[in-house]
């Protein structure tokens, strides 16, 4: 059996039917979920020193990828500024939360070679989904599902307070400052947007990198997630906190920051999965 970081094993057996504090699997998990760990509070902050030694590793590599997915970004805004959809970048740059963990399959596969000290090319890494394809695009639609769910809600919340007609950048900044429904407006999108996220989270925190890593099954890949985040609920609300905290600070750069602070993410997530899934069923 593997030792990962320190960290108390939940579950000991695959077959368990209950999990407690005794460490035994919940009946709704049995045959369902691969074994998961009980983690520390510190060791989010291992898996940020792991993944910034893994980019540091594999720079040219990973700021590749980086510099593609801030590039993108920033023209998608720049797209949107110059049509005057400014305000509609708000609820996509708000959608990172359910695409990110996409956008990292790159990353993952970096930390997985390098784990194995196997050497890799751009080519390597870029074809890194032809391993598991199906298990992968059919995550990655679900979470593009999630996404688009966000859009439709967050044009509906929108409409339900402002109306449907086009809005323009300054008068969206007025209505949500400088009047009686911007705070109403901004706690509906919150807890709306906050929900979701919450159900994006806990169904991909180790979902990607469990499918980039053993061939399992996108629903036991989802089951392990939930599971994981279900054990670890409290570490895992800081780890999504500081998630969320480095890709507003990538973006709010003019984008420029996600070239880093993206393969930061995705290299530590992969180190987070590991910390988190049981290695004994594979």
């Amino acid at each position: 059996m593997a030792a990962i970081n320190g960290a108390e094993m939940v579950i000991k057996q695959a077959d368990m039917t209950r999990i407690d504090e005794t460490g035994q699997m919940p009946r709704e998990f049995a045959g369902l979920a691969a074994p998961v760990y009980r983690i520390n509070v510190e060791q989010p902050w291992d898996w940020l020193r792991l993944g910034w030694r893994d980019f540091n590793r594999c720079l040219g590599i990973s700021l590749f990828f980086g510099a593609v997915i801030a590039l993108v970004s920033l023209l998608l805004i720049y797209g949107m500024w110059q049509q005057d959809w400014l305000p509609y970048a708000l609820p996509l740059a708000a959608g990172y939360m359910f695409m990110a963990p996409v956008l990292a399959v790159a990353f993952y596969e970096i930390s997985r070679r390098l784990e194995l000290g196997e050497t890799m090319t751009l080519l390597d890494v870029m074809l890194s989904w032809r391993r598991y394809p199906g298990q992968i695009f059919t995550m990655g639609l679900i979470m593009m599902l999630l996404h688009l769910l966000w859009e439709r809600l967050a044009l509906l919340i929108y409409a339900l307070f402002y109306g449907t007609g086009p809005a323009s950048w300054e008068y969206f900044i007025k209505s949500i400052f400088f009047s009686t429904d911007g705070i109403a407006f901004l706690v509906t999108g919150t807890l709306v947007g906050g929900a979701l996220a919450v159900i994006a989270f806990a169904i991909s925190v180790v979902a990607f990198p469990m499918l980039q890593d053993r061939d399992c099954g996108t629903l036991r890949a989802i089951a392990t997630s939930v599971l994981a985040t279900k054990v670890n609920w409290r570490i895992l609300i800081g780890w999504g906190a500081l998630i969320v905290l480095f890709t507003t600070a990538g973006i709010a750069t003019f984008c420029i920051g996600l070239a880093v602070t993206m393969p930061l993410i995705g290299h530590a997530s992969w180190h987070a999965y590991r910390d988190l899934v049981s290695r004994d069923d594979y």
